[in-house]
Order: C-alpha cells, then sequence, then structure tokens
C-alpha cells in the first residue's frame, strides 16, 4: 500500500476552498452598507420621560386656560424600509392602558406629525391618514389630551410601521381598540416615547 503524502500548503488551499462562500456575504453587504439606524421616535414638546405642557392636556372639565387639547409634536427616523405607512397610538399606562388617541395611514413618506392635529376623521395634515372617534371623557375624533388633574400619570405614544397602505379594515365607527388590534397586527416594526401629565 502506497501512503500519498500532501503538502502542507495544499491542505490549506483545499480547506479555504471547502468554506461556504454564502457565509462571506452578509459580512461584505453590512460592510458596503453599514448599520442601520435605529428607529425612534422624538418630540421638541417634551423629551423621554418628561413633562408634557399643559397645552397638550385635555380641556375636559378642565379651568386652566393653558390647557388646548393639542397634540404633540412627533417625529420618528430610522423606520425600515418595508414600511408602507405608519400609525400612532396613545395609551395612558396608568389607567388601565386607556387608548386617547389613534391615527392610521399615515403616508410612508411621512416622518412626522405638526402639533395640534386636526380633530376630524381625516384630518388635512397629513394628508389621507385617518383617526379613530374617542368615546370618553370626550367625545371627538383624534386627540384627547393627558386627563388626570389629581394624579401624574404616564403617558406612552407609539409609532408602528406597517405592512400595509391602508387599514381597509377599519372606518369612520371602529372603536379605539379593534384600531390599535389591526394597527399590532400590520405591525413590523414600532418605537415608543413616554411623557408624565
Amino acid at each position: 500500500m502506497t501512503i500519498k503524502r500532501i503538502a502542507p500548503h495544499a491542505l490549506l488551499v483545499a480547506g479555504a476552498l471547502a468554506l461556504p462562500t454564502a457565509a462571506a456575504v452578509p459580512s461584505g453587504a453590512a460592510a458596503a452598507s453599514g448599520p442601520r439606524a435605529a428607529f425612534t421616535l422624538t418630540s421638541s414638546a417634551f423629551t423621554e420621560g418628561g413633562t408634557i405642557p399643559k397645552v397638550h392636556e385635555c380641556t375636559s372639565g378642565g379651568n386652566d386656560p393653558r390647557q388646548k387639547n393639542e397634540s404633540p409634536p412627533l417625529a420618528w427616523a430610522g423606520a425600515p424600509a418595508a414600511a408602507k405607512s405608519y400609525a400612532i397610538v396613545m395609551r395612558d399606562l396608568d389607567n388601565a392602558n386607556l387608548i386617547h388617541w389613534v391615527i392610521y395611514d399615515i403616508p410612508p413618506a411621512a416622518t412626522s406629525l405638526p402639533q395640534n392635529v386636526e380633530h376630524a376623521y381625516m384630518p388635512s395634515v397629513p394628508a389621507g391618514a385617518r383617526q379613530v372617534y374617542y368615546r370618553g371623557s370626550a367625545s371627538l375624533y383624534g386627540y384627547q389630551g393627558p386627563c388626570s388633574p389629581r394624579t401624574v400619570n404616564t403617558y406612552e405614544f407609539t409609532v408602528h410601521a406597517l405592512n400595509k397602505a391602508k387599514l381597509t379594515e377599519l372606518n369612520n365607527s371602529s372603536s379605539t381598540q379593534t384600531a390599535a388590534r389591526a394597527i399590532a397586527n400590520a405591525s413590523v416594526a414600532s418605537t415608543k416615547l413616554s411623557g408624565e401629565s
């Protein structure tokens, strides 16, 4: 029986050829495009965990003239490229996660909402967006600000990137809970901002 000797450098070459080439592709792609920025939500009105200004508080039963029930300005960045629309849900975390605001069908090109989005089913800005009717201490479409005069509650704003351009299963009589479920089902990514009031 003849034993054939293989040169060490030949083994190295053979080993390199045996490595799966796919393993090298992701690292090369990541290096080319760089790390993706995190999906973030911010407001020029307050910082994370900060105090929500009075102008954004509800007017239901309040006597403070600074309370205007105006939605705060919001801006988001780093959303996934797959986003076909956006939706925002605002909850009172200290009151059984009561939903105070749902706005959806926000166009994919949008990266912010202005202060004081119109209280209408279809506000003029952002064009194409729709809002859910709030039934509670007030009866109106859209934003209902913090209403906790005797306690300090935490209010959470969540922006969702959705895999649908339109939530066609919702209409002008859909409840906040129904809308929140539809948004959660279509959400591919989300980010949050909370404030106290």
